[in-house]
């Protein structure tokens, strides 16, 4: 079990970079969780925020430190954000996910990933894209946003024969296409606009 003082960014990185070696060697989950959690109670928050990044897209190890930064910072916005992406991308339940996201709203209204996490963590399809829409309205030019809000009303009009859903996804198709430049994408949003226009629900 990997558990230095790691008082400073340099070896809290190098900390958690040997505790991810022995993981990747043993394959051992247990070691590595209880080595992360060890290193995190000896650091301070930049240098866990320094030695998690590497790590974004690995949340069994990005998890555990910002479990800590936010014990730390528990208004750090950002901090907030990565510890709720960590735990979406682990697969925890949309109430966790969606609790940070709003505590990160709170902090830090701005925050764009907060509230695409907030949307995204939503279970019930109709709510989700009304999530979606205010994310939309707030943030006008977040093509991704839209996308996903299209994306979600075309899924709630097939799966519940909503025609307002089936409105509101092609007037959202129909703005991306309008902002579209590269032709692979005009191609395809034209594709997904012929489809729901055909749909008689």
């Amino acid at each position: 079990m990997i558990s230095p003082s790691a008082s400073d960014a340099g070896s809290a990185s190098a900390a958690v970079a040997g505790a991810v070696a022995a993981f990747e060697r043993d394959a051992n989950f247990a070691a590595l969780i209880r080595s992360l959690q060890g290193i995190a109670a000896d650091a301070d928050a930049d240098a866990l925020v320094a030695a998690a990044d590497p790590y974004r897209d690995r949340p069994e190890v990005a998890g555990p430190l910002y479990e800590r930064v936010v014990d730390l910072r528990p208004n750090d916005a950002r901090a907030l954000v990565a510890l709720a992406n960590a735990y979406w991308l682990h697969g925890r339940g949309g109430d966790v996910v969606g609790e940070l996201a709003g505590r990160a709203i709170a902090a830090d209204p701005g925050n764009r990933g907060a509230w695409h996490l907030w949307a995204l963590s939503e279970s019930d399809p109709r709510a989700r894209v009304a999530r979606w829409q205010q994310v939309t309205e707030r943030f006008p030019e977040d093509e991704l946003a839209r996308a996903l809000l299209a994306d979600n009303a075309a899924s709630l009009a097939g799966a519940e024969s909503d025609e307002h859903a089936l409105v509101l996804a092609i007037r959202t198709y129909e703005e991306l296409l309008a902002r579209a430049t590269r032709p692979e994408q005009r191609a395809a949003l034209e594709t997904a606009l012929t489809t729901l226009k055909s749909w008689k629900l």
